[in-house]
């Protein structure tokens, strides 16, 4: 995340949201979380992720297809 976009802009996403938006399980989310593919922060117990993190995942995971 650039430096020069301040938090207050940031919109964090939970986990289960973010399953939904990429219609995945939330296991699939923790599991991009702890791997370092899809950056996240801790709040207590609970991740959040902020929304454009999620947009360049997606956009990053397209392939061409034949």
């Amino acid at each position: 995340m650039p430096d020069d976009h301040p938090l207050t802009d940031v919109r964090f996403l939970t986990v289960a949201e973010v399953a939904s938006m990429m219609r995945v399980s939330k296991m699939t989310v923790y599991r991009l979380v702890h791997n370092g593919d899809l950056p996240a922060v801790r709040v207590g117990r609970s991740f959040r992720v902020p929304e454009g993190a999620v947009n360049d995942y997606l956009r990053q995971s397209f392939i061409d297809t034949a």
